[in-house]
């Protein structure tokens, strides 16, 4: 007689998401866009008009700051605190095409690109 194994027995165990090492965080808002930050973290954000590499970016639209023993939510921002960051990279992100299909046309599709214009930063200070 064969010997019959069950699947469930050796499945491999699932894997959970990542987890933040960092246990301060902060949550800004800048662009539209809100960012969840840590000390050191590089991330891109949307160009700020008048910067450059190596200037020092102020967020002051921190809207929650958690530091491993507690948590200050905003309402809307937390009064007091603020985010600072170096800026690293200016750049553009990749080309986006917009194409316009226009039904029966005799002189071919309008086609245009946009590339949005970013800034790479990385965190120094969550105060």
């Amino acid at each position: 007689m064969a010997k019959t194994t069950s699947k469930t027995a050796e499945k491999a165990p699932t894997k959970k998401a990542p987890v933040a090492s960092a246990t301060s965080f902060a949550v800004i808002k800048t662009g539209g866009k809100q960012y969840r930050v840590s000390e050191g973290m590089h991330f891109n954000i949307e160009k700020i008009l008048d910067k450059k590499v190596g200037d020092t970016v102020t967020f002051d639209e921190v809207l929650l700051v958690e530091n491993g023993s507690e948590t200050k939510l905003g309402t809307p921002t937390v009064k007091g605190a603020s985010v600072k960051a170096e800026i690293l990279e200016l750049g553009k992100a990749d080309k986006v095409i917009i194409f316009r299909y226009k039904q029966k046309s005799r002189s071919g599709t309008p086609r245009n690109g946009h590339r949005q214009p970013f800034m790479k930063v990385k965190v120094t200070s969550i105060a």
